[in-house]
């Protein structure tokens, strides 16, 4: 057996000795000697705090530690600056005995230690994407010192790149750093939540997917405590007051990390569970915590969890999903479900952090679908199942922003060298040679290139210059517009500029209570001073995809007999009530029901997002009706009461089907809008859509394989 221990080197072995370990986790015996041994790519997926990060940098900072003061050697990539702000003291304690310097470059990093890094590349850099696509827009000069000695390049979260533009963006400024690279460097892949083994392999080696290795480590051992109460929503949509008295209860003497789905929820809940805590004489017990609230709010907040000797919680978004450090936390509350399994999973691994602590989890729910949805993730969880990967496919935009990028990194770049550099990119090796040429050309004829008589070559058109040169090109992500928000000279965070807002009206933001008394539009900002009372504020904001896997877990709850031992009394009853059309009707759960009610037809197909988005698609295509989705977590499809719903079906089933056949019956605000796809050509934005929001075989392959039952409840 080998020993861990010993294949580190001597100061490395000297610095654990000083940090007082006993021991290392089963992951770092199992990724240490990958690391050490082997050449290999490598993924690691473990719990939360199970050691990961000192998996990867231990033997890391091993093999390079004699030369790392000379060249940059490990690139460690984060898609959040407060991950990496999180890490640096971690990895920087690890660096101790070995003299290596740590970078961070994002936003928040002064000029001089970025110029400092770049006069004399050396250690290691933390960075995000974004920072490092503005190395190769703004720094060209300066690529091949800063990268030729790169050996490792460390991802962690991986798992929040797999399935985003982000990603694709990310895995393509990988490929074009390895023109300057002296060796390939090797890729380690850190997660939580990762399964879909296969696809990640091809996303971190391409070419030789077979050569990736992988350290899986199970939590199976660890004791998870969890239990469901429902506290049924009023008609104005509130917060239950008798919901947020129990979680004041459950969460008095512990510290704790309370999950909203949305901006506006985490703001009410942390003003209601403060008053309730200032009944017992505690002051500001709860804070909020989500991306529109300012930075230094942000860090204030991480910092008081961790180092409060008394009960806090932080009320939070899926911003604090990833790993941040916040100190060693007791319970994890989620209101209402997390609608996919990977962020429950992720989210149950911020408590418990300590070997022998167990994992704690309350769920709360408001809403009968919300019951639902919430007992069908659990269930996947508890089973070992999470969302497997998809990729992120056609990414015809993300190869538009490339482009210019790449055009603006060579300073002009001919027609062969460009179309090479996108044909053995990694990320979009795949799409067709034709589509590559169309993009290119369009973007000539729109004048976002431009090519240089004589030279013939592809630089920065006007128009191309005009979107270089925004502050926003580096991300390729949507970004909402917002006004920042101020009190005084304090900025407390952002509001939706998607929103309307007045002088005079109250809202709430940070946890606190505001008025607002003054609004500069040109400048996008909303001065406030302190309130006595307020409402949530809105936020726009889109809860994502159902997995097909959710859709049909959900509907084998609702049509089974299956008892939740972990639900309270108004959840079990609420699940009754919910299941007992289906159980009057003796429906299995291989069918799926039409329900004839006075004014129209509801199918439920519960199937997932995109089939049924699929088949309201179809189903427009085969009537001629306008026939609509029921907003709710749970799939409806609303038709006219008198259609054939079955002569319907029967159509779709005898039609050949082409995606083109589609076109006109998916509404304006039904395509797939990125932020880069409207300068791309139609035919490349609707391959972009059905590539990503359409299954037809899926759909179909559903449609036999379903017995349909139409049941009136009229009568």
């Amino acid at each position: 057996m080998v020993d861990t221990f010993k294949l580190l080197s001597e100061k490395m072995q000297q610095r654990i000795w000083a940090m007082k370990w006993e021991n290392f986790t089963s992951v770092q015996d199992q990724t240490i000697p990958l690391i050490m041994q082997t050449e290999s790519d490598i993924i690691v997926s473990a719990n939360t705090a199970s050691g990961k990060t000192e998996a990867a940098f231990l033997p890391i900072i091993t093999k390079i530690e004699d030369r790392a003061q000379a060249e940059l050697k490990v690139l460690y990539i984060s898609p959040l600056k407060a991950l990496i702000n999180n890490q640096f003291e971690r990895i920087e304690r690890l660096c101790q005995n070995s003299e290596i310097n740590i970078h961070r470059w994002h936003g928040d990093v002064g000029q001089s230690q970025k110029n400092k890094l770049l006069k004399n590349p050396s250690g290691i850099l933390q960075i995000t994407p974004e920072s490092l696509e503005s190395l190769f827009i703004n720094k060209t000069g300066h690529l091949l010192p800063l990268f030729q000695g790169i050996e490792f390049i460390v991802i962690d979260e991986i798992h929040s790149f797999l399935d985003s533009r982000r990603g694709a963006q990310l895995r393509s400024l990988l490929s074009r750093m390895y023109s300057y690279t002296r060796v390939q460097p090797r890729i380690i892949g850190l997660s939580a939540t990762i399964r879909n083994f296969n696809l990640i392999k091809q996303w971190v080696n391409p070419h030789h997917p077979e050569e990736v290795e992988v350290v899986e480590v199970s939590d199976e051992d660890k004791e998870l405590q969890y239990s469901l109460l429902h506290f049924p929503a009023g008609k104005d949509g509130k917060m239950p007051l008798e919901l947020l008295e129990d979680l004041r209860e459950v969460t008095r003497d512990y510290q704790s990390l309370i999950f909203c789905n949305s901006r506006g929820t985490v703001e009410e809940t942390t003003v209601m569970l403060n008053r309730l805590a200032e009944k017992e004489g505690i002051q500001e017990g709860y804070f909020a915590y989500h991306s529109s609230i300012d930075k230094a709010e942000r860090e204030y907040v991480e910092k008081r969890l961790a180092t409060s000797k008394t009960p806090q919680s932080i009320v939070c978004t899926s911003s604090l999903e990833l790993g941040i450090d916040i100190g060693a936390l007791d319970l994890v509350c989620q209101l209402d479900t997390t609608f996919t399994v990977s962020s429950l999973k992720q989210r149950i691994g911020r408590s418990g952090r300590k070997q022998e602590d167990a994992q704690i989890l309350q769920m709360y729910t408001t809403r009968e679908d919300s019951l639902i949805q919430s007992i069908a993730v659990m269930k996947l969880l508890l089973e070992g199942w999470i969302e497997p990967a998809v990729g992120c496919p056609a990414p015809y935009d993300i190869a538009f922003h490339q482009i210019i990028s790449l055009c603006q990194e060579y300073n002009g770049v001919t027609w062969s060298r460009l179309l090479h550099a996108l044909e053995n990119n990694a990320t979009f090796y795949k799409l067709p040679k034709k589509d590559l040429v169309s993009l290119i050309e369009h973007m000539v004829s729109t004048e976002m290139l431009e090519v240089v008589p004589g030279l013939n070559e592809y630089i920065v058109g006007l128009e191309g210059e005009r979107l270089l040169r925004g502050k926003d090109f580096y991300s390729v992500f949507m970004m909402a517009s917002y006004y920042d928000v101020y009190c005084g000279m304090r900025k407390i965070g952002q509001l939706d500029r998607g929103v309307r807002f007045d002088i005079g009206e109250n809202v709430i933001l940070a946890g606190k209570l505001w008025t607002i008394k003054e609004m500069d539009s040109k400048k996008n900002k909303i001065f406030v001073h302190t309130a006595v009372n307020a409402k949530k504020p809105k936020y726009l904001s889109d809860p994502g995809k159902i997995n097909r896997k959710i859709a049909e877990t959900m509907y084998e709850v609702l049509c089974s007999e299956d008892q939740f031992q972990y639900l309270d009394d108004n959840a079990s009853e609420c699940l009754a009530g919910a299941r007992k059309k289906y159980s009057l009707y003796h429906v299995s759960s291989n069918q799926r029901v039409v329900w004839e009610v006075r004014d129209a037809l509801v199918f439920e197909p519960y199937v997932g997002t995109v089939i049924c988005n699929t088949l309201i698609w179809m189903l427009r295509a085969v009537s001629g009706l306008d026939i609509k989705r029921r907003p709710s977590q749970i799939e409806r499809i609303v038709l006219p009461r008198h259609v054939d719903f079955q002569d319907l079906i029967e159509k779709i089933q005898k039609q050949t089907w082409e995606d083109s056949d589609l076109v006109f019956f998916i509404r304006e605000n039904e395509w797939l809008v990125t932020k880069y796809s409207p300068y791309l050509t139609g035919e490349l934005q609707r391959k972009m859509h059905f590539m990503s929001e359409l299954d037809i075989n899926g759909a179909l392959k559903y449609l036999k394989s379903s017995r349909l039952l139409i049941i009136s409840l009229i009568g």
